[in-house]
């Protein structure tokens, strides 16, 4: 009301288009505007914590609306989008992952298979609930590669982490529909509100997955892994 000339003054339509203003002048990320919340983060990468780990720590030691707060999606879109400026880009090699994502001309998904999945609905349709991590059941899922051609699917609910080990018979679209299929299954229905995964082509028949299972399947952006970043970490924190 303060910023909208005051209760006496306030006029609906004027303050809406001030907001409107506002809120369209570009914002810098919280990490560039909080150079010692910006140390804690760069300091604790550099330990090898995980974006989540550092977002856990900051939570339990700072109150709700602390400036000393950040979330760990923040934090990896710091270092793959914003990195200049805001954290030094040489951090990527201190995640789990040890895989900085790359940024050439020429390495994009336009055209290529991974970008082919037939209806894919994107992550930015999935709900709101499944965000704020509030209500359990939504999950992030990917599959993993080992040695000698074996592979595993890993689905984690956001809410609780907890972890679901898929055993497939092979890396194919069958082979990982049928798996997730029998697994999530097992569930009580409620757990079962949706699904997010990448671009890979081994979830290409997502719908099915959603007949068989009541999932609502949604798919990330391409080289965005904190958009799934409860699932990614929980990899990576296994493979070490």
């Amino acid at each position: 009301m303060a910023k909208n000339k005051g209760r006496r003054r306030y006029r609906a339509v004027d303050a809406d288009d001030r907001a409107w203003r506002r809120a369209r002048r570009p914002q810098k990320c919280k990490l560039a505007r909080n150079p010692v919340l910006r140390g804690y983060v760069a300091a604790r990468l550099r330990e090898d914590w995980s974006p989540e780990q550092i977002a856990g720590a900051l939570r339990k030691r700072h109150p709700a609306g602390s400036r000393m707060r950040v979330s760990h999606e923040t934090i990896y879109k710091s270092l793959f989008v914003q990195s200049r400026g805001v954290l030094a880009k040489e951090l990527q090699k201190h995640l789990r992952s040890g895989r900085p994502i790359r940024r050439s001309v020429h390495n994009n998904v336009t055209g290529q298979w991974r970008s082919q999945i037939k209806d894919a609905v994107s992550i930015a349709e999935r709900p709101a609930e499944a965000d704020d991590r509030a209500i359990p059941g939504h999950w992030e899922g990917d599959l993993l590669l080992g040695r000698h051609w074996t592979q595993i699917a890993t689905v984690v609910e956001r809410a609780t982490r907890f972890t679901v080990l898929v055993q497939v018979d092979g890396r194919d679209m069958e082979s990982v529909t049928a798996g997730l299929s029998r697994e999530m299954n097992l569930l009580p229905e409620q757990l079962r509100r949706s699904l997010t995964w990448d671009r890979g082509m081994e979830l290409a028949d997502h719908k099915t997955v959603t007949a068989n299972t009541g999932l609502d399947v949604y798919f990330a952006d391409p080289r965005s892994p904190w958009q799934r970043g409860t699932n990614e970490n929980t990899n990576m924190s296994r493979v070490k």
